[in-house]
Order: C-alpha cells, then sequence, then structure tokens
C-alpha cells in the first residue's frame, strides 16, 4: 500500500488492487475521487484541476 500526503490530500494505492490501476484520493477523512490511472479519469466522485496536477506529478515522480 502506498500512502502519500499532499497538498492536505491523502492519496492511497494498493500493490495488486483490482484492475484498473487507480489511487483513492481523500480530503478530511472523505473521499474525493477515485481516479483510474490507466485510462486518466475518475472512476467514483470528482477530481478538481489541483488533484489532477498533483496526480500528475506523483506519477511523473514514479510514487504511483
Amino acid at each position: 500500500m502506498a500512502k502519500i500526503r499532499r497538498a492536505g490530500y491523502v492519496f492511497i494505492a494498493w500493490v495488486g488492487d483490482h484492475s484498473p490501476r487507480h489511487v483513492h484520493v481523500y480530503r478530511d477523512g472523505r473521499l474525493v475521487v477515485k481516479w483510474d490511472l490507466d485510462n486518466w479519469q475518475p472512476m467514483k466522485g470528482y477530481a478538481s484541476a489541483r488533484v489532477v496536477k498533483l496526480l500528475e506529478e506523483l506519477v511523473n515522480e514514479g510514487i504511483l
């Protein structure tokens, strides 16, 4: 499990979780979005431009 905190959000991804590869994004203990990393779209919830930018940074850094 990868748990990353950045800019007030918590990004959680489980190794070996079901397909497609995805990350859960929380803020203040509530799910903001479940983001599909393979197809680059939300699976559940809504991702603001700020969240998408943070996801791009984490992917580019090789964290997700």
